[in-house]
């Protein structure tokens, strides 16, 4: 015989539900809610409405962060895909008070943010010092590129967008000279669907990129003055290169303290390159309070500037800033070429030849006087002219003579393209140019191949690299969704307050 159960009903009910109950203490939407509620001044933004006598009434502007926040930290980015969670999610009708708001609502929510997310990311960053979670004696700060809403192939020059404007007015100056033929002839004189659809199409787009090359009469620049990308659809944002390929987005950068991995200092800009950004995140920092007399700054090789390391020794901030060479220098990672040539797993794995190895500056023996070297070979390598300087390294530059070299046994050791070059030529270092003061960045080089640098650059591994992880792939936030550098920016800043908050829960905040 058959066991029988009680029956079960998987289908809609009408329940009654304490919904207060459905925060638990520990929890990240408990600590949220209370944060919230209880500790977060969110002045700026109530100033904003002004329905106190007129109009209807509006959703609180705590319940939509809560919302936000709470849908960042399930990996749910869209506005609608939050309205939905709130209809159908125990947990999201909970933390709104049932209240459901529009998509348009939060999105426009989202975007409408601006500076006044810096002052609650301030607040948060206070409770998280007042619960001890943040120690300064060590910051990481490092970045990561995200896609954004811009079109990556609407990117270019002015000189770019002025020649496919002069291109698509040329096709539509040829579809009406047709049209003319045609009319001349007496032939049928209507232009055929597709030619109008193109035509409009053409002349919509070339309208509209004449209006926009109005709106933008100069092309975007660095701050060394070079020419940058603009870009149609979100002119703030930038093309950049990553290791998954050229996106069109913004560099999200954080400082991030080592004691407990809590985020200090969040921003987001539309720049490829992070050098130019390390000064003004210092400078945030600085002004914030953040630094102490003792704490260390690290960064990744991308940071690594000589205008930013005299930035920092001008500010009189201790720092480790690796540069793009360490690796090199480090016997740790001597085996690390190896590793990077590796084909595919499923490749052919047979031994194969060892290219020559070149000979380097180091194989030549320059003489006493520096009248000439003596290349592996044997034979003499003359100079040519006086000492030169090389960033601030005086040197020597020897060059082979043809009735040597020509003939040579080892040319293919000693050239890289024996077949088309001449003659060996070598620079040889000897020593510091006298009377030019020694650059920042070698003073930074000799920190980082020191003990106490590579362990800096160790701890900042451990500190940041975690940091993004969880963001980007246990919260699933790998991509903003607005447009505009202050939009991005708030949207970066809502991205780590999920971060912060879900440290405050782990720790007991709120428990």
């Amino acid at each position: 015989m058959q066991p029988r159960f009680k029956p079960v009903d998987y289908g809609r009910q009408l329940l009654a539900v304490d919904l207060s109950q459905q925060l638990h203490p520990g929890s990240f939407e408990y600590a949220l809610h209370h944060l919230i509620e209880h500790e977060i001044k969110l002045e700026d933004i109530e100033a904003r409405y002004k329905n106190a006598y007129e109009g209807a009434e509006a959703y609180d502007p705590r319940v939509l962060l809560k919302v936000v926040l709470l849908a960042y930290s399930r990996g749910i980015i869209s506005s609608r895909g939050m309205q939905a969670a709130c209809c159908n999610d125990v947990l999201f009708m909970a933390i709104s008070g049932n209240s459901a708001p529009h998509f348009s609502t939060l999105a426009n929510f989202v975007s409408s943010l601006g500076p006044a997310i810096g002052h609650i990311f301030a607040q948060v960053l206070a409770i998280c010092d007042r619960q001890g979670l943040i120690g300064r004696q060590l910051f990481a700060i490092d970045g990561v590129k995200l896609p954004s809403n811009a079109a990556k192939a609407k990117s270019g020059k002015r000189k770019d967008f002025l020649r496919q404007v002069d291109k698509m007015e040329k096709a539509v100056e040829q579809i009406l000279a047709k049209q003319h033929t045609a009319d001349a002839t007496e032939a049928e004189g209507t232009l055929e669907a597709k030619a109008q659809r193109r035509l409009e199409r053409l002349s919509a787009e070339a309208a509209k990129l004449r209006e926009w090359l109005e709106e933008h009469p100069h092309d975007r620049k660095s701050a060394k003055g070079r020419v940058r990308l603009s870009n149609r659809t979100d002119n703030e944002s930038a093309k950049m290169p990553t290791d998954k390929g050229v996106i069109q987005g913004y560099t999200g950068v954080a400082a991030v303290d080592e004691k407990h991995q809590i985020i200090v200092e969040a921003q987001a800009h539309g720049v490829g390159s992070e050098q130019e950004l390390l000064l003004g995140v210092v400078d945030a920092l600085k002004e914030k309070g953040q630094l102490e007399a003792d704490t260390v700054l690290t960064t990744d090789a991308g940071y690594c500037s000589e205008r930013g390391l005299q930035g920092l020794e001008q500010r009189g901030i201790d720092a480790c800033i690796a540069d793009p060479n360490w690796r090199k220098r480090d016997e740790r990672f001597a085996d690390q070429q190896a590793h990077r040539e590796k084909k595919d797993p499923l490749w052919d794995k047979s031994a194969k030849p060892d290219k020559p190895r070149l000979f380097r500056p180091s194989d030549f023996q320059p003489a006493e006087d520096l009248s000439h070297c003596i290349c592996p070979a044997g034979k003499r390598l003359y100079r040519n002219g006086q000492h030169r300087d090389l960033k601030g390294l005086q040197a020597v530059h020897f060059t082979g003579a043809k009735r040597d070299c020509l003939s040579c046994p080892l040319r293919a050791q000693c050239l890289r393209k024996p077949d088309k070059t001449a003659v060996r030529q070598v620079i040889i270092v000897i020593g510091r140019t006298p009377g030019k003061p020694q650059k920042a960045l070698e003073r930074m080089k000799r920190k980082v191949d020191s003990q106490e640098g590579r362990d800096l650059i160790a701890r900042r591994f451990a500190t940041v690299e975690p940091v993004f992880g969880n963001i980007r792939y246990n919260k699933r936030l790998d991509r903003f969704t607005l447009r505009g550098q202050q939009k991005v920016d708030a949207q970066w800043k809502l991205y780590c307050l999920v971060h912060n908050i879900e440290k405050l829960a782990n720790n007991g905040y709120a428990s």
